[in-house]
């Protein structure tokens, strides 16, 4: 028997799990790139399914966006806090599924440019928001 924790260098978030797709849009940035210093300091929270253990700050994470399953790299991540626990049904029943946490700070951003390119090369085989 064996545990069934991840451990992750990336932050994958789709809009319902915690990114800030008010604050981070291609399209924006594309028209007026997105500095670091618009988001210096600001915490964002985040939740996803399964017991996950990610990287604790200082050392980074990376930030992608997931739209529709397709990736988009932003920058890297400081994970600030995280917490994981039960999944609870409604009723207050366990039906064995768990649920990671936590809050982040953004710590870099990728120009439009750097964002494609690394989005290419980091996301993996047919998960790139270019493809």
């Amino acid at each position: 028997m064996g545990t069934g924790i991840e451990v992750n260098d990336t932050l994958q978030l789709t809009a319902e799990q915690g990114f800030p797709f008010e604050l981070l849009s291609r399209q924006k940035h594309l028209e007026q790139p997105i500095t670091i210093e618009s988001l210096r300091g600001r915490l964002f929270s985040f939740r996803k399914e399964g017991a996950r253990i990610f990287h604790l700050d200082p050392v980074r994470v990376f930030l992608v966006q997931n739209i529709d399953g397709k990736w988009l790299c932003w920058g890297h991540a400081l994970i600030q806090s995280q917490q994981i626990a039960k999944r609870l049904e409604p009723d207050g029943s366990w039906n064995g599924q768990w649920e990671t946490s936590g809050t982040f700070l953004i710590r870099t951003i990728y120009d439009p440019v750097e964002q494609e390119h690394a989005t290419r090369r980091e996301t993996p085989s047919g998960r790139s928001f270019f493809d």
